[in-house]
C-alpha cells in the first residue's frame, strides 16, 4: 500500500489519484499513545467538533505532548473528524521529534493526509513537512516539497539550509545560500537565522575569503548589530582564522549592540582556542564587570585558562566560589572542568572533595579525576579508582584507559597493562589511535620493547603521536639505534610530516652516535632553521654535555638569543654533569625565573659535590619563595644527608614525605638506602616492610643495605624472595648481592649467583660484577683463583677495582708474587689513586724487600701523589664533629686528648697487670 504521497513535479491527476488512495494512517495509527490517552478525552466529551479536537490537537503539541497528539489525531479520524490546516501541521511537527520512534513513517503518513485533505500547498503545512523530513535526513523529499511551493519564502529557505547543515552537506549549504541570494526576491532574503546557519558551515570547510564575504553582506544589509548575527560572525572568526582573525572576531563582537552570554562565550572561547589566555581572562572581567552573568558554558571555558596563567590557581578558587553561590556545583559539565583545574595546578586534595561532592557522575567525571591522579604522581590511586569506576556498572572508554595505562607505567605494573591490552583486543570498537598510541608509550617506559613494537604495528591509521611514540622507544636504547633509522625513512616514505617531538628524537639517537653525528644535526638545523625553536636548542645543549662536550655547550647557550627557563636549567644540568659548580652557580643567579627543576639540580650540584652546607641552605630558600619540595628535592636533600651521616635530618625528610603524601617508588628507595648509609638497618628495614608496592628499586636498596652492614645472608635470602616473585634483576642488585657474599665470605653462595647471572637472569656481565667476584675469591683467601677468574675474563669486564681487590687481599696474606703480578696490572690501568700504591708499598716493607719499597715511593713522588690525611665523624646531641688525623682546631681538643691519654695510661696498665 502506498504510504507517502510525494510532491512531485506531475500532473494535477497524479495527486488526485493519492487523494483516492486509502487513507495510509493504519500503521503510524498503532503507535503507542501516552499521557491520559485520546479515548478518555472523547469519552467524557462526547460532543466535541472538528475545531475543539484542532484547538486540542494544536494544545497537545505545543505542550510536547506527542503520544498524545498522535493519539488524538486517531481517534479523530475515526469519528470523522478531519483537523484543519493548522492543526495538521502541529501534528507534522510533533512527528518530526519521534526520530527513534516511527516518526518517519508517521510523517509521511501526514504527508499523505495533507494531499489528500488539500492542504499540501498550505505555506504552514508545507514548511512542516518539509522541516520533518530534514529532521530524519530525507533531503531529496524536502527539496520536492521546496520546489513544488508556489512562492518559498525566507523561512522555506532557511529550514533547507539548516536540513542541509544538519546532514553534514556544507557545500550545499554555500550553494543553496548563493541560490537564494541569486533570487533578488525580498520576501527569500537572509535573515540573522540564515546567517547563524551558514557562518558556521564557513568555519567548518574554513573557507575564510567566503566567511568575509558574508560578513561584507551582513555589513549592507544592517544585520551585524544583530544580536545573533554578531555571536555567528565572532564564532566563525575565532574558528576559521588565525590569531589574526581574533582582529575581526573582535570587530564583530564590538559591533553587537545588545551583547548576551553567548556573545561573551564565543569570543572568550576564541581567544583561548588561539592560545590568547590573557586576552581571554580580560575580556572575562570585563564580562563580570558589565554584569553579565555567566552560565555554564562561561565557566567551561575559562576553568582550562586559568592553570596556564600566572595566579590561575586563585582565580580558580575564585570561580569556585562563584560556582558554590549561584548553584553551578551542580552542573556535571562545570565541575567536571573545575576538577581538570585543580588537578592540572595540583591541588588533589580539592579534586577529591568535590568528586565525593558530586551527586551525578558521568565517565568524564570519573576520567577527570583518574587522569587527576596520574598526573600528579598518585598511580596507585588513579588504579584504585579505577576499580571504583567498574564498580558503578559504567564501561570505561579510551579516555579512562589511556590515564589507566599512564598510572601503570609509573608504578610499572606490567600485569595491568596487559589485562587492558586484553580488554582493547576483546573490544575491537576502542582500537583507537590514539589508545593505541598510549599503549606504545606504556610498553616503552615498561622496557618490553618487543611489545611496544607489536602494538605500533597493529595500529591502523598512524599517524605522527604514533611514529614519535616508537621513535621515543628507540632512543631510550643504544641498541635500537639501527631500527631507529630504519623507521624515522619509513616514517619519511609514508608522507607523515616530522614535528618537534620527531626532530627531538633524532637528537637524542644522534647523542649516542657520538660528537660528530650532533654537530652535523647542529649543522643540519641550522640550516633549515629549526634552531630558532627553543627546545631544539636546548636538545642540543644537552647532547654537547651528554657527548662531554660542556665547552661547545657552552658556546651555542651564550650566542643564543631566545632562552626560557629550559633552555638555562639545560645549561645547569650540563654543568652538573661536569662538576662546574662556579658556571652553575653563575647561571643560576643570573636566571630572571626559576622553576622547580631549577632549584632541584642546583641543591643536587651541592649536594654530589659535598657542598652540604650550600646544599641545605638552597633547599631552605626554596621553601622561603613559597614552594613545595617535591620528590626529586627530597632525594636530592637526602644525598646531603648521607654526606652529614645524620640519620636526624633523614627522619626530618621521612617526616616531611608522610606530611606532604609524597608516594614514590624510587623516594621510598632513596630514603632506605640514607637510613642505611647512615647506620639505622632497623628503619631500613621497617620502611621496606611497610612498603606496599615493592618492586626492584626498594629489593636492590634492601638488599645494598644488608651488604652494607654485612648481612650477607639476609641479603641473599631477600635476593630469593625477589626472584620468586617473579622480579627480574638488573645489574645494580646483582652487584649488591655479589658485594654482600663478598663481604661476608660466602664463597659459594656468590658463586652460585655469578653464575646464574647469564643463564637465568639474562643479564650481561659488568665490570663491578668481575670486581665482586675477585673480591669474593680474594677475601676467602683463595688469591690463586682470584688471580685466575681475573685472567680468564674478557678483558673489557676486568677494571682498576677487581686488581686493587686483589692487591689489597695479597697484603692480608703476605702473597708477594701474586701482588707484584696484580700491581703491574693495575699500574698500567690506573696512575692516580695513591692507595693502591700504599698497599703494594706495605707488601714490601712486611716481606723485607726495601729497594721495592723505595721504587714505589719513587714512583709517588715523581706523580706527585700524597696520600690523603685519615678523616672521621661522629653526630651528637644533632651537632656533627669532625676528626682528621693530626689535626689540633677542635674547640673541646684539650679535653679530648685529655681523655685519650687517660685512655693510653688504663690501657698501658691493664697490659702490665697481664703480664705480670
Amino acid at each position: 500500500m502506498l504510504l507517502l504521497a510525494r510532491s512531485r513535479r506531475c500532473s494535477p491527476g497524479s495527486s488526485r489519484r493519492l487523494a483516492r488512495a486509502p487513507l495510509c494512517g493504519e500503521r503510524f495509527f498503532h503507535l503507542r499513545a501516552t499521557g491520559g490517552g485520546a479515548r478518555g478525552v472523547f469519552d467524557a466529551v462526547p460532543f466535541l467538533d472538528h475545531r475543539q479536537c484542532s484547538e486540542l490537537l494544536r494544545a497537545r503539541a505545543a505542550a510536547g505532548d506527542h503520544y498524545g497528539c498522535a493519539s488524538l489525531l486517531r481517534e479523530m479520524l475515526g469519528r470523522g473528524l478531519r483537523p484543519d490546516r493548522f492543526a495538521l501541521a502541529a501534528a507534522v511537527k510533533s512527528a518530526s521529534t519521534l526520530h527513534d520512534h516511527g516518526g518517519a513513517v508517521l510523517g509521511r503518513c501526514l504527508h499523505g493526509l495533507a494531499v489528500r485533505a488539500g492542504y499540501a500547498y498550505g505555506a504552514a503545512v508545507a514548511k512542516a513537512i518539509m522541516d520533518m523530513y530534514g529532521r530524519f535526513g530525507a533531503l531529496g523529499d524536502a527539496r520536492l516539497v521546496f520546489d513544488e511551493m508556489h512562492c518559498s519564502d525566507v523561512v522555506c529557505w532557511n529550514i533547507l539550509i539548516t536540513a542541509s547543515s544538519r546532514a553534514g552537506l556544507f557545500e550545499d549549504v554555500l550553494c543553496l545560500f548563493r541560490t537564494m541570494l541569486a533570487s533578488d526576491v525580498e520576501e527569500s532574503m537572509p535573515t540573522s537565522i540564515t546567517m547563524a546557519v551558514v557562518l558556521p558551515v564557513c568555519a567548518k570547510l574554513m573557507v575564510l575569503r567566503t566567511g568575509r564575504s558574508i560578513h561584507g553582506y551582513v555589513v549592507k544589509t544592517g544585520l551585524e548589530f544583530d544580536t545573533l548575527c554578531g555571536n555567528a560572525l565572532i564564532s566563525m572568526y575565532a574558528k576559521c582564522g588565525g590569531s589574526r582573525a581574533m582582529d575581526d572576531a573582535h570587530m564583530a563582537f564590538s559591533t553587537v549592540c545588545c551583547k548576551d552570554v553567548v556573545s561573551w562565550n564565543s569570543i572568550i572561547a576564541g581567544y583561548s582556542e588561539k592560545g590568547l589566555f590573557e586576552e581571554a581572562l580580560a575580556l572575562f572581567g570585563q564580562m563580570i564587570s558589565e554584569e553579565c552573568l555567566p552560565n555554564s558554558s562561561t565557566l567551561a571555558n575559562v576553568l582550562p585558562i586559568f592553570s596556564l596563567v600566572e595566579h590561575g590557581r586563585y582565580y580558580g578558587k575564585e570561580v569556585h566560589g562563584f560556582m558554590v553561590r549561584h548553584g553551578f556545583q551542580m552542573d556535571i559539565a562545570v565541575s567536571n572542568a573545575l576538577m581538570a583545574h585543580y588537578s592540572k595546578v595540583c591541588e588533589i586534595r580539592a579534586v577529591e572533595s568535590i568528586f565525593e561532592s558530586m551527586k551525578m557522575r558521568d565517565i568524564v567525571t570519573w576520567n577527570t579525576v583518574i587522569a587527576g591522579y596520574a598526573m600528579n604522581g598518585y598511580p596507585t590511586r588513579a588504579l584504585e579508582l579505577f576499580h571504583g569506576l567498574l564498580s558503578t556498572g559504567m564501561a570505561p572508554d579510551s579516555v579512562s584507559l589511556i590515564s589507566l595505562l599512564a598510572a601503570c607505567s609509573q608504578v610499572g605494573d606490567v600485569r595491568v597493562g596487559l589485562r587492558i591490552h586484553g580488554y582493547i583486543f576483546r573490544h575491537p570498537e576502542l582500537q583507537e589511535t590514539s589508545l593505541m598510541n598510549a599503549l606504545v608509550s606504556f610498553y616503552s617506559q615498561c622496557d618490553m620493547f618487543d611489545a611496544a613494537l607489536r602494538a605500533f604495528i597493529a595500529i591502523q591509521n598512524k599517524n605522527t603521536i604514533s611514529w614519535n611514540a616508537i621513535l621515543s622507544a628507540c632512543a631510550n636504547s643504544e641498541q635500537y639505534i639501527e631500527l631507529f633509522f630504519r623507521l624515522i625513512n619509513e616514517m619519511w616514505l609514508d608522507g607523515t610530516q616530522w614535528d618537534l617531538v620527531t626532530i627531538l628524537n633524532v637528537i637524542r639517537v644522534c647523542t649516542f652516535c657520538g660528537i660528530k653525528m650532533v654537530q652535523e644535526a647542529h649543522g643540519y638545523y641550522l640550516r633549515v632553521g629549526y634552531v630558532g625553536e627553543v627546545s631544539v636548542a636546548n636538545a642540543i645543549l644537552d647532547a654537547y654535555a651528554k657527548c662531554g662536550y660542556p665547552h661547545d655547550a657552552d658556546k651555542l647557550f651564550r650566542n643564543l638569543e631566545g632562552r626560557n627557563t629550559v633552555t638555562e636549567n639545560t645549561m645547569i644540568s650540563c654543568y652538573l654533569k661536569n662538576n662546574r659548580v662556579e658556571d652553575a652557580e653563575m647561571t643560576f643567579n643570573q636566571m630572571a625565573e626559576k622553576d622547580m627543576t631549577t632549584w632541584n639540580l642546583m641543591i643536587r650540584l651541592y649536594a654530589q659535590n659535598d657542598m652540604c652546607d650550600q646544599a641545605f641552605s638552597l633547599f631552605h630558600e626554596l621553601q622561603s619563595e613559597g614552594l613545595n619540595p617535591d620528590t626529586i628535592s627530597i632525594t636530592n636533600i637526602l644525598m646531603a644527608c648521607i654526606h652529614l651521616s645524620s640519620v636526624q635530618l633523614v627522619r626530618q625528610c621521612h617526616g616531611y614525605m608522610l606530611r606532604a603524601s609524597l608516594e614514590d617508588i624510587h623516594l621510598e628507595g632513596a630514603l632506605l638506602d640514607a637510613y642505611s648509609k647512615c647506620g639505622n638497618i632497623t628503619n631500613a628495614y621497617n620502611l621496606f616492610q611497610v612498603s606496599p608496592h615493592k618492586d626492584l628499586v626498594t629489593f636492590t636498596a634492601m638488599i645494598g643495605a644488608y651488604a652494607m652492614h654485612g648481612m650477607a645472608e639476609k641479603a641473599v635470602e631477600l635476593f630469593s624472595q625477589m626472584l620468586a616473585l617473579d622480579i627480574k634483576p638488573d645489574h645494580i642488585v646483582l652487584t649488591a648481592v655479589l658485594s654482600a657474599c663478598s663481604h661476608a665470605g660466602l664463597v659459594d653462595a656468590g658463586l652460585k649467583i655469578f653464575k646464574s647471572i647469564r643463564k637465568i637472569c639474562r643479564v650481561e656481565l659488568t665490570e663491578e660484577h668481575c670486581a665482586c667476584m675477585v673480591d669474593l675469591f680474594a677475601r676467602g683467601g683463595r688469591l690463586q683463583d682470584a688471580y685466575s677468574f681475573a685472567m680468564d675474563m674478557p678483558p673489557q669486564v676486568v677494571n682498576a677495582n677487581a686488581w686493587s681487590s686483589l692487591l689489597g687481599a695479597c697484603r692480608v696474606h703476605g702473597e708477594v708474587r701474586i701482588s707484584k703480578l696484580a700491581a703491574d696490572r693495575l699500574f698500567s690501568m690506573e696512575v692516580e689513586d695513591v692507595g693502591n700504591y700504599v698497599i703494594v708499598s706495605n707488601i714490601y716493607a712486611a716481606d723485607e724487600k726495601w729497594d721495592g719499597v723505595e721504587h714505589v715511593r719513587k714512583l709517588m713522588k715523581s706523580n706527585n701523589m700524597r696520600k690523603p690525611a685519615g678523616c672521621s665523624w661522629i653526630e651528637v646531641e644533632k651537632t656533627r664533629h669532625l676528626f682528621i688525623a693530626s689535626d689540633v682546631k677542635h674547640q673541646d681538643r684539650s679535653s679530648i686528648y685529655d681523655m685519650l691519654g687517660s685512655l693510653y695510661q688504663q690501657i698501658g696498665d691493664t697490659q702490665v697487670q697481664n703480664m705480670i
